[in-house]
């Protein structure tokens, strides 16, 4: 007999650096509906140092690697153990961690998130369920977007479930399969150009608002070969630092001027992925507080209904369902959909490690 509640902590940590997010859920199920509720939620702030190593792995040898992903899995562990303690979170079911991707190469076979080493069980004390991607890899997937699933069975109110996160992925049915991509990179690039200003990002997208259009570079950026192709389809911090920030740094224009060309890129790549322009429209990470790229997503889809929901959807969406994920996978059930990765079937991903009381 499955459980019909579950109690878990759901933890995220995505491209654009930003921290490690963690969320306490309860969940529901009745009659196969699925509810939710976030309680305790936060962000912890990676140190600058774990920031650069982080940004900078995508270069290290495998003996790097490995040594990385030990010290991240012990790092994960104390984030979220204190997580844990701060809020006297009791009776867990599990917690579901994503890790965090640094090499995503899908075309070779091949994806790594490290903080997924079995030793976080023993570490935290708890069950884990975590590496959500890799099977999938195998499987011929994409390994990407996995939100999707989770897009559907609590979001389904909504044409369109679109992540503004390091890079933009958008989720939808068509023919009664839930269809998701990424688009483009967002975060990424626009908080590499924030940082020359010294800044950590541009605040409500105000720099971006002040700078000028290039109109060569921004066609450059839309014959990019990858919007040709059509999905499945995923992205990866590789094609980032090998194709867009070169082709960039081509132009000798202002920090304000690139921001402002690639927020018009960004929100011209968004509606031109979207097979219908009207309906609505959920938008939900970091980017979703960038006032001036929904402005121009707005100008873009003029018939759509952009919906900005309440502030933990909008940060803790990605934690919300990589525990509905963990969730899925501890009750055997589909947690990742070939419609959506290109695999060669349906199948429940991740592994979990039971610790040793």
């Amino acid at each position: 007999m499955q459980n019909k509640t579950y109690k878990v902590v759901g933890v995220m940590s995505g491209t654009s650096l930003d921290g490690v997010d963690l969320a306490h859920i309860h969940f529901t199920i009745e009659k196969n509906k699925w509810d939710f509720q976030i309680f305790e939620s936060e962000t912890v702030a990676y140190s600058e140092d774990w920031v650069d190593r982080l940004k900078n792995a995508v270069d290290f040898s495998k003996e790097e690697l490995l040594q990385l992903n030990e010290e991240y899995t012990e790092v994960l562990a104390a984030i979220i153990r204190d997580f844990i303690e701060k809020h006297q979170i009791k009776d867990l079911d599990a917690v579901c961690s994503h890790g965090h991707t640094i090499l995503h190469q899908p075309q070779n076979g091949f994806t790594l998130q490290i903080g997924n080493l079995p030793k976080i069980a023993e570490l935290l004390n708890e069950k884990v369920v975590c590496d959500f991607r890799v099977q999938d890899v195998q499987l011929g997937g994409q390994g990407a977007p996995l939100v999707p699933i989770g897009d559907r069975i609590l979001f389904s109110d909504y044409d369109y479930c679109l992540n503004l996160g390091g890079f933009s992925n958008v989720s939808f049915e068509e023919n009664d399969n839930r269809i998701a991509f990424d688009i483009s990179p967002v975060n990424t690039v626009l908080n590499f150009y924030a940082d020359k200003l010294g800044l950590k990002y541009d605040d409500k997208g105000q720099i971006s608002k002040s700078g000028k259009v290039s109109t060569e570079l921004l066609s450059e950026l839309n014959a990019l070969e990858f919007y040709s192709k059509s999905y499945p389809k995923s992205l990866g911090f590789e094609f980032v630092k090998t194709v867009v920030l070169p082709m960039m740094e081509n132009y000798p224009i202002s920090v304000e001027d690139k921001l402002r060309t690639f927020t018009e890129h960004i929100a011209f790549q968004i509606a031109a992925a979207l097979p219908k322009k009207h309906g609505t429209l959920l938008v939900t990470g970091g980017g979703a507080y960038n006032n001036f790229l929904i402005e121009q997503m707005q100008a873009c889809l003029p018939k759509m209904k952009l919906v900005v929901p309440d502030a933990k959807t909008i940060e803790f969406k990605e934690a919300l369902i990589f525990a509905l994920l963990g969730v899925l996978k501890l009750r055997n059930e589909v947690n990742v959909l070939a419609s959506v990765t290109g695999a060669s079937r349906n199948h429940s991903s991740g592994v979990i490690y039971e610790f040793s009381s």
